[in-house]
């Protein structure tokens, strides 16, 4: 699934402003009455849309920022597209914007929302960590280079002593305005000066230690939390921590994406694990209390007597905690009855006695012929 700041093309650092600036300009650009029948149109127009209700919702944002769309699950949103009604869609941009005009059609393009310091560019990491990790959360180091301000100039670019002029060609404003005539009427453009970058000045000597970038790059260690009960693909976003923008900017945000690693005991299914445990056939048939491994530890658990192989035991509480939510899954553990590949004269002995006496097995379709996942989702269930 997308990232809701990529799907309207804006910085994660962007206020509520320029959030719906940027929703109102796609929502034009695909919006049904433009596209008539085109289904690609109208899937990036609901796309756009559901972007637009996250991220102007300050609530659902900060929770979407901290663990991305896991920490929108059982809100509605972040669940995809095919669930997201595409009426409802059309209702929240008539809802916000009352639809749209001859002036939406002609020069929206060439508005612009202003400038502001230059921000620098978001890191995206990738952090591993363990299914024992997931259990009870975990505490992190990760070491990063990053782009911090020049250490002569203090980020300014400028050499010391030296200062930054307006730039005549722009006069400052940092943007070129072009006029063009036509029957339709007057259509401006606005494009970012070329002279200054769109910074509307420039520097009169460049410092000589960073090349007027205003920035160098150095290695730094940040700490954080990862909560407990987070998947793979989940994100936690570290805001101001990322590259300096340089001559005066700010600071982009790191994105750390989790990797989960897999565990040969366990299977996952959300916060419920699953364990294949084999035991042998006297503990099968007779009962028994056995060890079974758990992500905190070894626990007991108790075999009725004439468990059948492939038979499904909870153990509640057992699993993984619930990501923003109160509770933890089970472990489901699967018995296999082992049996042995070789068998001392003993052990045969016996059993050649116990073939003499019990019962015959059940013949095929007499018993449940469910296959094992069948049982996980009856067990999960339960």
């Amino acid at each position: 699934m997308r990232d809701y700041y990529e799907i309207l093309g804006i910085e994660r650092s962007a206020d509520a402003e320029v959030i719906k600036k940027a929703y109102r300009k796609l929502a034009l650009q695909f919006h049904p009455d433009r596209n008539a029948g085109s289904k690609d149109s109208e899937d990036k127009f609901r796309e756009a849309t559901e972007a637009y209700e996250v991220l102007r919702d300050p609530e659902k944002r900060a929770s979407y920022d901290r663990f991305g769309h896991a920490g929108l699950r059982g809100s509605g949103a972040g669940q995809g597209f095919a669930g997201f009604n595409f009426a409802d869609a059309l209702d929240i941009f008539m809802r916000d914007f009352g639809g749209f005009g001859m002036g939406d059609l002609f020069g929206a393009a060439g508005r612009r929302s202003g400038g502001g310091p230059r921000r620098g560019s978001d890191m995206r990491i990738r952090l591993p960590i363990s299914l024992a990790e997931v259990a009870i959360g975990a505490k992190k180091t990760i070491k990063l280079k990053v782009n911090n301000p020049c250490s002569v100039c203090t980020g300014t670019g400028a050499a010391p002593g030296s200062a930054t002029v307006r730039c005549a060609t722009c006069g400052g404003s940092g943007e070129i305005r072009r006029v063009q005539r036509s029957f339709l009427g007057q259509l401006v453009s606005v494009t970012p000066c070329t002279t200054c970058g769109g910074e509307g000045e420039r520097i009169e000597r460049p410092c000589q230690s960073c090349g007027g970038r205003g920035i160098e790059q150095d290695e730094t260690n940040i700490d954080l939390d990862v909560p407990a009960g987070v998947s793979t693909g989940d994100y936690i976003t570290l805001r101001g921590q990322g590259h300096f923008g340089g001559r005066g900017g700010v600071r982009g945000d790191v994105l750390v994406v989790l990797e989960v690693e897999e565990d040969p005991r366990f299977v996952r299914e959300g916060a419920d694990l699953i364990h294949d445990l084999a035991i042998t056939f006297s503990q099968a048939a007779l009962g028994s209390e056995v060890e079974v491994p758990t992500l905190t530890g070894a626990a007991r658990l108790k075999i009725p007597g004439g468990t059948q192989s492939g038979r499904l035991l909870r153990m509640r509480g057992k699993g993984l905690p619930q990501l923003q939510g109160a509770g933890r899954g089970d472990m489901i553990v699967r018995v296999m009855v082992w049996t042995p590949a070789q068998l001392n004269a003993e052990q045969e002995s016996i059993l050649r006695k116990l073939a003499q006496v019990e019962d015959k097995p059940p013949r095929a379709g007499e018993g449940e012929a469910r296959g094992f996942w069948d049982k996980v989702r009856e067990a999960l269930g339960g």
